[in-house]
């Protein structure tokens, strides 16, 4: 398999947005599951405006993608991003989050479907 290189200046601006540690906990959870800003606004017990912001910036640097499903929007890791072996290398160095996710669920009853 051929490893893309990317310049300095797209790696520094990665690492710059993975640097924050709400962007980069919305990472972890975007790898393994698409979330709607509700579920986000829960799971870090932040504003939807903050969250908004904070999704803004992940998909301006194309990290994160979005898909509509009725009045929903869902995001989710973008998978294609040239840099996404780097990240996910990264994301190998934290706790997981989906047990989290899972207890939040289960405790508050999200439903975004």
């Amino acid at each position: 398999m051929k490893q893309i290189v990317a310049s300095v200046d797209e790696v520094a601006t990665v690492l710059k947005l993975l640097g924050d540690k709400t962007r980069l906990t919305m990472m972890a959870l975007l790898d393994h599951h698409d979330c709607c800003v509700c579920e986000l606004v829960e799971f870090f017990q932040m504003s939807q405006p903050a969250i908004s912001q904070h999704l803004r910036k992940l998909k301006d640097a194309g990290l994160v993608k979005e898909t509509r499903k009725a009045k929903w929007i869902f995001y989710s890791m973008n998978k294609e991003h040239e840099l996404y072996s780097l990240i996910k290398n990264i994301l190998a160095h934290i706790p997981d989050q989906q047990e989290k996710l899972k207890e939040l669920k289960e405790r508050t009853k999200i439903s975004c479907e």
